[in-house]
């Protein structure tokens, strides 16, 4: 899935060319698997200063209650791009001059 780059990316993990990312030895298959998907939603849950809508976490925590890996993987990737955007907006103002 495209998305897989943005979430390692934000996972801190490098990723080679292909639809898949590697850290040390170990590969992510964020799309189809709980076991690499979940340590994402944690951190999604727990990101500092996160001042975007609550509805998002929201779609976290209901995928997971649902036990839905397609709800959950879609939540994660609509907040990590919310969440890039924000870091954006913060670094912009912070980067503009006095009294503009």
């Amino acid at each position: 899935m495209n998305n897989n780059k943005l979430i390692a990316e934000f996972m801190g993990a490098g990723c080679d060319k292909k639809t898949f990312f590697i850290t040390g030895k170990k590969v992510y298959f964020y799309d189809t698997s709980w076991d690499w998907l979940m340590p994402v939603h944690r951190k999604c849950m727990f990101t500092p200063n996160f001042s975007g809508d609550d509805q998002l976490r929201t779609l976290l925590i209901d995928a997971v209650i649902d036990a839905d890996i397609n709800r959950l993987y879609d939540a994660v990737v609509e907040f990590i791009k919310e969440n890039e955007r924000l870091n954006m907006e913060y670094e912009s103002f912070n980067d503009a001059p006095y009294g503009e």
